[in-house]
């Protein structure tokens, strides 16, 4: 992704800013309206980092045009360019979701000073999660931790150690991140979860932290069956590419867990710690390819939603007595 689209009525304008962006480390192209910028990103959804949009245009204005690239590919940087007339307009665009705006007439060195800014603050977002970014922002900053209730969800590939030896590692990190982590995590994310973090091959998912949701138990093990049915599919299309599979296990767990911001003093992460993800974990190790075993509480929460066959008791680390766990049948 090294590409940055600009897409303004004004010829002037777009010549303007190729020429005060020329010596940035990306290619620069242009568009005269957002129809013509939004097909632009369409073709090359892959390789744009950047859009800047101006906000008054015939036919869609700018932040029209930016929502459906946020649509089209939620990792481009979209920038909405602004005279100061309609400043308070492009001030309402960042509460939207718009990473940032430029004003105009705009100085070069601001001009190239201030999109590094923004494309380096919507980077450091990915490093969290979209919930918890909200959250610190409508918190202050300041994100309180909290004990209460939730539903742990873990996914991990069978055999991918075996894979990852005889792969080379370019090929595994874009299965990994391109068939695994991101169609997965979007299904974790439909359904309120927050990936707490990625552990090698797995996958770490809480339902109902930061925010609270009384239907956590609901949504992880619905979210558990739909990334089972996707990884289905992508195996499918991975059949053909030498030695790739994505066969995963699915362990959730629920109960009460101490969620907040821990760390050192030079990196830190929103996560959650207690017995609820030792169990995920656990059953996560239990459960073979394109099988989701969750515990007894979480099947208790769910009153009867799901058809699950009671398994032999298990033991965990740290728990002194068997623990009671289901096969979900899908």
């Amino acid at each position: 992704m090294d590409k940055l689209l600009f897409i303004d009525d004004e010829e002037g304008i777009r010549r303007s800013v190729v020429r005060a962006l020329k010596h940035e480390p990306y290619e620069i192209f242009t568009a005269e309206n957002g129809e013509i910028g939004i097909g632009f990103v369409k073709e090359h959804i892959s390789d744009i980092s950047t859009v800047i949009s101006d906000y008054k245009m015939p036919g869609l204005d700018g932040l029209q045009t930016l929502l459906v690239i946020g649509g089209i590919n939620p990792e481009i940087t979209r920038i909405i360019l602004t005279g100061y007339a309609t400043m308070e307009a492009a001030i309402q665009a960042t509460n939207e979701g718009i990473d940032g705006f430029l004003t105009k007439p705009f100085d070069n060195v601001e001009l190239r000073a201030k999109i590094r800014t923004i494309n380096v603050r919507k980077r450091l977002k990915q490093f969290v999660s979209e919930q918890v970014y909200h959250k610190i922002e409508k918190s202050q900053g300041i994100l309180k931790p909290s004990f209460h209730e939730v539903s742990v969800l873990f996914s991990d590939i069978r055999g991918f150690t075996h894979m990852s030896q005889h792969i080379p590692p370019d090929r595994i990190a874009s299965f990994l991140n391109n068939d695994y982590f991101t169609p997965l995590g979007e299904i974790a994310y439909e359904h309120n979860g927050v990936v707490d973090k990625h552990i090698g091959d797995s996958i770490m998912v809480v339902f109902g932290t930061p925010i609270e949701d009384d239907d956590h138990a609901v949504h992880a093990v619905t979210a558990a069956v739909r990334m089972q049915e996707k990884a289905k599919r992508i195996e499918q299309n991975l059949s053909e590419k030498n030695g790739l599979r994505l066969n995963i296990g699915i362990g959730i767990s629920t109960g009460k867990v101490f969620s907040g911001i821990l760390g050192s003093r030079r990196i830190k992460s929103f996560t959650s710690v207690g017995m609820p993800v030792n169990i995920a974990s656990r059953l996560q190790g239990m459960a073979k390819g394109g099988e989701i075993i969750i515990s007894d509480r979480t099947f208790k929460r769910l009153s009867g939603r799901i058809d699950a066959e009671i398994l032999p008791p298990v033991t965990v680390k740290g728990v002194s007595h068997p623990i009671t766990v289901y096969r979900m049948k899908i």
